[in-house]
């Protein structure tokens, strides 16, 4: 599968979906896409859509911390936005959902 970043600004808030999966081979093209977009928009807020992320592994965590140092460059927040079940249980390991605020959506598996 073929990673793409889609990216999409209102206001000061740029989200960036990111689709596909976050692995050491994948990881340095997504932080080009993202950096070039941070450096263009100069956001505010940074949202990072993991709703269409099928895997990540440590180069994933490592993608998300830096993303977080950037904004905090640009002097602004970062929001990680409906990971999937998978991808919230590797960020609870890390510990990444006590360092950026997490906005979780309902699942359809969550209810069931």
């Amino acid at each position: 599968m073929k990673e793409t970043v889609k990216t999409e600004l209102q206001g000061r808030t740029l989200t960036v979906t990111i689709i596909g999966e976050i692995d050491h081979h994948s990881a340095r093209k997504l932080r080009e896409e993202i950096d070039s977009a941070l450096f263009y928009h100069r956001p505010k807020t940074l949202r990072l859509l993991l709703s269409q992320v099928s895997f990540m592994d440590s180069s994933g965590l490592g993608l998300i911390l830096g993303r977080l140092t950037r904004m905090k460059e640009l002097g602004g927040d970062m929001v990680l936005v409906s990971p999937t079940k998978e991808i919230d249980k590797i960020l609870t390991l890390a510990a990444i959902d006590k360092t950026i605020p997490t906005e979780r959506s309902v699942r359809k598996e969550d209810t069931e």
